[in-house]
């Protein structure tokens, strides 16, 4: 089998509707059972304090994005 008759490999197709396929929600995410990275837990951190609020410092990876994205929109740092 040549080279030019292989059908390309890909890899995670692009579910209809999607706006951004590169944003994937965390509870899809593979590793997102496990611990946060540090710059999460920095970045968090940082969000919690200016918000005023604690947040648990055994979180996942897939939870600490939640709470990042949820303490962006309150802090006014939201991207979108």
């Amino acid at each position: 089998m040549s080279d030019t008759s292989r059908e390309e490999e890909t890899l995670g197709a692009v579910r209809e509707g999607d706006s951004n396929p590169a944003e994937k929600d965390p509870s899809d995410w593979v590793t997102g059972d496990e611990p946060m990275t540090a710059p999460q837990r920095s970045y968090l951190d940082t969000l919690a304090r200016e918000a005023g609020e604690e947040i648990p410092a055994d979180l996942t990876k897939a939870e600490a994005s939640e709470q990042i994205d949820r303490l962006q929109n309150e802090t006014g740092r939201s991207t979108e």
